[in-house]
């Protein structure tokens, strides 16, 4: 494990593997460096693949205030530390997070965004969710989540209470305010036409309609936005599936 101190003081934590041209995984809501390990593991042929707890997760730190442009501050440092230029793999709102850096002009020479939640959603909720966690609602904050964020139908929601995972959702529940703030501010056309960079979007077969139709328009505004839909491909990363479009796009 290694660590780089974000330009706030925060020490971000992250795994480094392979040999290659740099790639940093920015996962999403609910995850960890663990999320991005078996995808990490399938690309450390043909990279060297930053695996990285995001600020709040894992052993990483978590500086507060909050706020989106930290989390751009911690990318930057990542790629700082492999040589000032990177491959960047965004995952859910991570994918968002990618956007957003690129549109501040971070150094990301190529990115794939894997089903980047880039409709947009009611500010309202981060306010909803802050009040939960400070009230140490860590569970509500959960299902709050679940099901007004991601869009989870509540008779599922109520089921995975009992799921063997359940701890480990609640002990990142503060996290969520972090992945909402985000998911309501994706970048704006303006921003997004202003990113140079190639870039892949991929979602899945299996996401809803109007998901995958955000993301077909999110590539045909970027300049260089490329489109792909995986067959049979939901929400989640199946690292036997997406690490061969990542390494065909990446090294192309």
């Amino acid at each position: 494990m290694s660590q780089v101190i974000s330009r706030d003081g925060t020490s971000i934590e992250f795994d480094r593997t392979g040999d290659g041209p740099p790639i940093i995984l920015v996962v999403g809501a609910f995850n960890d460096r663990s999320t991005g390990a078996p995808i990490a593991k399938l690309l450390e042929s043909d990279f060297t693949v930053i695996n990285y707890d995001r600020r709040g997760r894992g052993t990483s730190g978590d500086t507060l205030p909050y706020a989106i442009e930290r989390e751009i501050e911690d990318l930057n440092a990542l790629i700082d530390e492999v040589g000032g230029s990177a491959f960047v793999f965004g995952y859910s709102s991570g994918a968002v997070l990618a956007l957003k850096a690129a549109a501040k002009g971070l150094a990301i020479s190529k990115f794939v965004l894997f089903e980047a939640p880039v409709e947009g959603q009611d500010g309202s909720l981060v306010n909803q969710l802050t009040e939960l966690i400070s009230a140490g609602r860590r569970g509500d904050a959960v299902e709050f989540f679940q099901s007004k964020v991601v869009g989870i139908p509540e008779q599922i929601v109520a089921q995975l209470r009992n799921a063997p995972f359940r701890p480990y959702l609640e002990a990142l529940a503060h996290t969520t305010v972090y992945d909402t703030k985000i998911v309501c501010e994706p970048p704006q056309r303006e921003e997004l036409v202003g990113i140079s960079a190639p870039v892949l979007v991929v979602a899945g077969e299996e996401s809803s309609d109007k998901f995958r139709q955000a993301n077909e328009l999110l590539a045909t505004v970027l300049p260089k936005g490329q489109y792909i839909c995986l067959e049979g491909q939901n929400h989640n990363i199946v690292a036997p599936v997406l690490a061969p479009v990542v390494k065909k796009f990446l090294l192309s």
